[in-house]
């Protein structure tokens, strides 16, 4: 019993009802418009002008659901006052036929439906209440007679408390039934259809993939800022006394890596906080020469071989293959022994490969020069690879060299 009460105290149950009753009113600046065509009709059948009255406001009503900002204020009103979890609507990919399909008379459907369960509802409840009310004004051994539909039944003397009783439970439990109603069809309704479930799908497959993207390129650029930045701290701090000049060439190097990773950095949490960026810095192979400067600057020996028309690579390419390179050279200062790297940059026709060597090799052991590793950077770079359609190896080369090849396609489906 106190399960089947429980509905008749929670608040969401009212506030369902009141959402009913707003629709209901809502609906009430058509009626005029559905009243003039039915008073027009000369000599109706019984009844006629009446159901006339009632479609042709049906159809006003769902007209108004057509109209598309509409359905986002229901979406938005179902979610507050029904609590339904309903998702924002997503705009659908349009029908070559240009006619609005099954998913489009939904909001109709769902117009039509709110305001039939709010004007009954509100009439059923609102009898309900007031002859509940008005019942009591009898417990003093009078007597009142109830009509409704033709039928007329009397109450008097103790029995009239127990029926105004029973008629304010009955008017909340229409309440109860018009929220019911109104939950259960909200989803069905409101809520995504196939065509907006796949646009979701599809939306979110490509804020994960930006995040993706934008979690890579972080750790490219913070990874090789700070692996070039303590180098070059290390390389300031011997040389401090003995060249000076060297020194301030490495902490003015420092300075340009850093402010360079803070621009990378602004433009990733711009995206993530769904904001424009003001500085949207993209990295390209134009910016190899800046990066290797960086490298020298911090007294690592680099033989950079560029061939092929190189202006040819452009966009997405270009920015990947600059990213693949930053962290092909952040691999060999922290993993490498110091001494030569040799990078190689030749664009052909058909690709563009991609080469770094460290002469000196890789650590076995990581000495107290060493630097940590989350482990992420061979296989990012692999997975960046893979995403371009190009072709990915790493590892040893020899027993002095440890060797990054990628080879890319120039034409690439983006």
């Amino acid at each position: 019993m106190i399960r089947g009460i429980r509905p008749l105290l929670r608040g969401s149950t009212y506030s369902g009802a009141l959402f009913a009753f707003c629709g209901a009113l809502m609906s009430l600046p058509l009626l005029p418009l559905a009243l003039v065509p039915a008073l027009s009709w000369r000599s109706p059948p019984e009844g006629a002008q009446i159901v006339l009255v009632l479609l042709l406001w049906a159809v006003l009503v769902g007209l108004v659901g057509l109209v598309r900002p509409v359905r986002r204020a229901l979406v938005a009103s179902a979610r507050r006052m029904l609590r339904v979890p309903l998702p924002d609507p997503v705009a659908a990919a349009r029908r070559k036929s240009g006619s609005p399909g099954p998913d489009r008379w939904r909001t109709p459907l769902w117009l039509v439906l709110h305001v039939a369960v709010g004007w009954t509802g509100a009439l059923a409840s609102g009898v309900l209440f007031v002859m509940g009310l008005s019942l009591p004004g009898n417990w003093l051994g009078g007597e009142a007679r109830l009509s409704l539909f033709g039928t007329s039944v009397r109450v008097s003397g103790g029995w009239s408390w127990v029926v105004a009783a029973v008629c304010i439970l009955l008017s909340v439990a229409v309440c109860v039934l018009m929220s019911k109603a109104l939950r259960w069809s909200a989803p069905r309704l409101l809520g995504p259809s196939a065509a907006e479930r796949l646009a979701l799908a599809a939306e979110r497959e490509l804020l994960l993939a930006e995040r993706n993207r934008l979690a890579h390129e972080l750790h490219d650029s913070i990874g090789h800022t700070l692996t070039a930045a303590t180098i070059q701290a290390a390389v300031a701090g011997e040389v401090l006394s003995a060249d000076p000049a060297a020194a301030r060439a490495a902490m003015r190097s420092i300075e340009e890596s850093t402010r360079a990773a803070l621009e990378d950095l602004d433009h990733v949490l711009g995206v993530l906080r769904e904001e424009q960026s003001g500085t949207a810095p993209t990295r390209t192979l134009a910016d190899l020469p800046e990066l290797l400067d960086r490298l020298r600057h911090a007294g690592t020996e680099v033989e950079p071989e560029l061939s092929g028309d190189l202006e040819q690579v452009q966009g997405t390419l270009s920015r990947a293959a600059y990213r693949i390179l930053q962290e092909g050279l952040t691999n060999a200062l922290r993993h490498g022994a110091g001494g030569l790297i040799e990078v190689r940059v030749a664009a052909g026709p058909d690709g563009l490969d991609l080469t770094v060597v460290n002469r000196t090799g890789a650590r076995t052991d990581p000495g107290p020069g060493a630097f940590p590793s989350s482990g992420h950077g061979l296989p990012g770079l692999a997975e960046r690879v893979r995403l371009l359609h190009g072709e990915f190896q790493a590892g040893p080369d020899g027993t002095q060299h440890w060797r990054l090849a990628v080879r890319l396609p120039v034409r690439v489906s983006m």
